[in-house]
């Protein structure tokens, strides 16, 4: 059942409670010996002035000042009605007496002035007065308070989760990008080595047609996908580049949302440098093993033979941000570079299941 419907319900067995318990206080109070009648009368005239006055405030007055954010008016108006409930109540107590012949409560009154003794009312019905419209009242802002917040917890669900998309959609475009390209140049030199390539393209192009479009991906798909990414890079460079790797999982079971890790694969190969008459290298650790996630990347990296600056890049900046939205306080990514390196290390608990998605 949705939440606000709780409230509601709880609100309207409090405020139940609430009127008839003031009722049966103010019953035996009022109560006149043999005239039934007339205690029942004012009775209900005193019961109805405060359901009106109060609830005027607080299902009226109070949401409409939220909304408009006039609270300076809302409390005019809250003051005025505290001294309206305060005169009716004190009128009520005061003409009562006369009308219904109250012996008791007029040899009281006897003792002073109707003046004076309507002012006694009204200092001593102030404190009860108070108390009824601000319970109303406060019950009331809470309710509205929740609602507000609900909201807010929406909205900011919301945010994250476009956020989320538009990082994840900055990935596709761009890895698409790069892997035809790749097919482009194959397809000047070796036919048989682009169709190769292609095949592997269907299946990253299928992964994220199809597999991508949910919150969260078994890690195992996750692990193929970047094992394809990593045979279509060494198709690429070839004996330029040695490439070695190493995928394990104890977990088939576990999730990942989709995507995540493609930035630092990318990035390995898109900035590895090779020093003269030597072979540059990728070397690739990607192990779960208790539900954590433990990505180790090292490539070649030389600032002497870095290879130039290609534009479009989203890497590190674009993982860094998905990681901080969606799994907080359950990683730990470590970035450094060395004299002849490049590292790159990442642990990311898997075992909570429900990543902010």
């Amino acid at each position: 059942m949705h939440p606000t419907i709780n409230i509601t319900k709880h609100k309207r067995l409090f405020f139940f409670l609430f009127w008839s318990i003031l009722a049966f206080s103010v019953w035996p109070y009022i109560h006149a010996n043999n005239r039934p009648f007339y205690w029942l009368l004012q009775c209900t005239i005193l019961m109805t002035c405060f359901i009106s006055i109060s609830h005027y405030l607080s299902d009226i007055a109070l949401p409409k000042a939220l909304k408009e954010g006039r609270m300076k008016r809302f409390i005019v108006l809250f003051l005025l009605g505290i001294l309206l409930l305060n005169a009716v109540m004190s009128l009520c107590f005061t003409l009562f007496p006369y009308y219904i012949n109250d012996t008791a409560m007029l040899a009281e009154m006897q003792a002073t002035t109707w003046r004076e003794y309507y002012i006694h009312r009204l200092f001593s019905s102030f404190p009860s007065a108070m108390a009824i419209v601000t319970t109303t009242c406060g019950i009331r802002f809470y309710e509205e308070h929740y609602k507000i917040e609900q909201v807010n917890a929406k909205l900011k669900q919301e945010h994250l989760e476009a956020q989320i998309k538009l990082l994840q959609d900055q990935i596709n475009p761009h890895l698409m990008f790069n892997i035809l390209n790749h097919i482009h140049i194959l397809m000047q030199n070796n036919v048989e080595l682009a169709s190769t390539v292609l095949l592997k393209f269907s299946d990253i192009l299928r992964y994220q047609l199809y597999e991508c479009n949910q919150k969260q991906v078994f890690l195992h798909q996750e692990m193929r996908y970047l094992q394809d990414l990593v045979a279509i890079e060494q198709v690429r460079w070839q004996d330029e580049l040695e490439v070695d790797c190493t995928w394990e999982i104890d977990n088939r079971q576990l999730q990942i949302v989709p995507l995540l890790l493609v930035p630092l694969i990318e990035n390995a190969f898109k900035h590895v440098s090779r020093l003269p008459h030597q072979q540059g290298y990728v070397r690739i650790v990607c192990i779960e093993k208790q539900n954590v996630l433990h990505l180790d990347i090292e490539n070649s990296y030389n600032d002497r033979f870095k290879r130039e600056k290609q534009q479009g890049g989203i890497g590190i900046a674009n993982i860094t941000e998905r990681l901080k939205i969606q799994y907080p306080d359950q990683h730990r990514l470590t970035i450094t570079l060395g004299e002849n390196n490049y590292t790159v290390s990442l642990q990311i608990n898997l075992n909570d299941s429900n990543a902010n998605t």
